[in-house]
């Protein structure tokens, strides 16, 4: 089945582009959006529940920022060019990492603190050949879950194993699996930092993390970032193209470069180490993945749509309405189709990506209760509404892909 995520964005009416914007510059719909809201809130949710704390940061940075950081001299190929702003020159950013450096180190912090975990859905930039562009898995402007977790020596490998963890269980609500787990490693050539002793100790931990892991993963000269090595978690599409979503890396540079101390227990000032580390990686390239795995048949938490109620006649619009209006009061995200826009089977074909269909006859609007149509063509006995609510709203908040469960219904 062609589950291209270019041609179901357009016909799901959840993103597009125009040449007026500019290649590489998507823009989300209001049914794309709802998708990303999701995917944004639950990650924020997961983030905040392992410890993170989140920030914001400007999209520009001046030239000196990134040339303290290393992105100037290694990786000014991929930015957009300087422009002049007061007589200084400043740059989109191409990553959030120097910001959060900064952050880092605009206070004293004690070890105590430590590991600091700083987390931010924030926005990029890459200066993409045109050539390389398309739908959603490459563009210009980018949202990247991203994270900067400051810790001790002895915390890097705990830090880099609980990442993982998150990272497997964000694949698991999404309903995607990895491809394959991918240690990226330098290879020849002058775009990585000159530093043999920082990259020896870099991978040799995150091989000790991969071996603790018991995931298996395969090395690979050349895909490292320029500042360290990295385990890059790789899905394919359809066509079993490969790319990386999400990364864990270790970096000994950056928290040099940018001068970054704690305070020891010795009372003597001690450099953290930095693990960038991204759950989705970019919220663009997550989605596409997602169409195409699912073909938008979305989990139910990731529906644009997760309810549709479909009044049999226009006699029972009202109950109907109300219902919807319920839905929305509890966070879920509902809408009426009525008889307007065709006869009840053609109005459940229409709704088939909707993870429930809440059917509404005569009976059912007398008796307060709704008949339930799953997307996988299970049809429920009829439930009082606010119990089939209930039970869409706790699978919802559960993040998993199960549209029911056996739960045995409430005694009245």
């Amino acid at each position: 089945m062609d589950h291209d995520h270019r041609r179901l964005g357009r016909e799901l009416e959840l993103f597009g582009t125009d040449p007026l914007i500019g290649a590489g510059l998507p823009y989300w719909l209001p049914d794309g959006a709802a998708v990303r809201h999701a995917l944004e809130e639950y990650v924020r949710e997961v983030e905040r529940r392992a410890g993170y704390r989140h920030v914001y940061s400007p999209v520009l940075g001046k030239r000196e920022l990134y040339e303290i950081s290393g992105h100037w001299a290694h990786y000014s190929d991929d930015m957009f060019p300087p422009m002049e702003l007061g007589g200084e020159q400043v740059v989109l950013r191409p990553s959030l990492c120097p910001h959060h450096a900064v952050i880092f180190r605009s206070r004293a912090h004690s070890y105590r603190e430590l590991p600091l975990r700083m987390a931010e859905l924030g926005p990029m930039y890459r200066s993409e050949l045109s050539g390389v562009l398309g739908g959603l898995t490459r563009v210009r402007a980018i949202q990247l879950n991203d994270a900067h977790i400051f810790c001790t020596l002895d915390q890097v490998r705990e830090e880099a194993a609980g990442a993982l963890e998150l990272i497997r269980r964000a694949y698991e609500a999404m309903g995607i699996e990895p491809a394959r787990y991918r240690l990226s490693l330098p290879g020849p050539g002058g775009k990585y930092v000159d530093a043999p002793e920082l990259w020896r100790r870099s991978v040799a931990l995150l091989e000790e993390v991969l071996d603790a892991s018991g995931l298996p993963y395969e090395s690979a000269e050349g895909e490292a970032a320029f500042y360290g090595p990295k385990i890059d978690v790789q899905v394919a599409d359809g066509a079993g193209r490969e790319s990386t979503l999400s990364t864990v890396q270790i970096d000994f540079h950056q928290p040099e470069r940018f001068d970054l101390r704690y305070i020891g227990a010795d009372g003597a000032r001690h450099r953290p180490v930095m693990i960038h580390r991204s759950v989705v990686g970019s919220v663009e390239r997550a989605v596409a993945h997602l169409l195409e795995k699912h073909g938008g048949a979305f989990p139910g938490w990731l529906a644009p749509v997760q309810l549709v109620v479909l009044p049999v006649s226009e006699s029972e619009r009202p109950v109907a309405e109300a219902l919807a209006t319920r839905c929305v009061e509890r966070g879920l995200r509902a809408e009426v189709a009525g008889p307007d826009r065709g006869n009840l089977g053609a109005r459940i074909r229409e709704a088939r990506l909707v993870p429930y269909q809440a059917v509404i006859g005569p009976k059912e609007a007398l008796d307060g209760q709704v008949a339930l149509r799953l997307r996988d063509g299970r049809r429920l006995d009829p439930l009082p509404a606010d119990e089939a609510l209930r039970r869409i709203e706790r699978l919802i908040g559960a993040y998993g892909t199960g549209l029911w469960d056996d739960e045995r219904p409430e005694r009245p």
